[in-house]
């Protein structure tokens, strides 16, 4: 197969479901030959990347995702994504160890809010533990030269509830929770806009939108970064 990239997904698997959907589904396709050309590593197994984050002698995820990354550059794709926000956190590892460009979900995400929503100065984040714990939104967010908004514990107790013990554990969605939970950031936090940092998170706005608070989705977010570099890689 020629031209195409590789997702290293798994992280968690219905997660990545709802990002191929968005991908194939905003596809300008109208012929199976049309879609794109991709690779899709579900690595289930890998290692839950917050439980790692928060206590290092829990198993580390990082060798995992190596050697996806080792297996799958010997294949030649023009690109990576990794539709999993925490697992950013390994972020300088992965792309230290290939030539090939991996996309940086959390750092696409703040370029679209400083082009979208140019009013936009506190910008509150929401995720894993593990997402909030590393920084990665925050660091992005001061270096956009913007003012990171974070979830109380109380919020953050119940975005991990909402992660694990909805939707990983019984693949539901409690609507309430998931809006109380942004609510509760513009509101009670101050902030501006919300990012959705977690893919499950981005899976609750696909099944329970959220149409009347300004959010912005992550993994919406890299799909289009990842539609518009493979359908540049195919034209070219």
């Amino acid at each position: 197969m020629q031209k195409f990239f590789t997702i290293i997904g798994g992280m968690g698997t219905m997660a990545t479901e709802s990002y191929l959907h968005l991908l194939n589904q905003r596809t300008p396709a109208h012929a199976d030959q049309e879609y794109l050309n991709y690779i899709l590593v579900n690595h289930a197994t890998v290692p839950d990347r917050t439980a790692y984050i928060l206590d290092h002698s829990q198993p580390n995820p990082l060798p995992s995702l190596l050697e996806d990354i080792h297996q799958q550059s010997q294949l030649g794709p023009a690109f990576f994504t990794l539709p999993c926000n925490t697992a950013h956190y390994f972020y300088d590892d992965l792309q230290a160890a290939t030539d090939v460009p991996l996309l940086h979900m959390p750092r696409e995400t703040v370029k679209e809010i400083l082009r979208k929503y140019p009013n936009a100065k506190r910008i509150g984040i929401t995720g894993t533990q593990g997402t909030i714990t590393d920084k990665v939104y925050e660091h992005e967010v001061l270096a956009a030269g913007l003012t990171p908004v974070l979830p109380t514990d109380e919020i953050e107790a119940e975005t991990m509830d909402l992660i694990y013990d909805n939707i990983k554990e019984k693949d539901h969605v409690d609507p309430v929770l998931y809006h109380r939970i942004l609510k509760q950031m513009i509101d009670e936090q101050g902030a501006d806009i919300v990012i959705l940092g977690c893919t499950e998170l981005s899976l609750a706005q696909e099944r329970e939108p959220e149409t009347e608070l300004p959010i912005v989705d992550s993994q919406s977010i890299l799909v289009d970064r990842t539609l518009e570099l493979a359908l540049k890689m195919r034209e070219a």
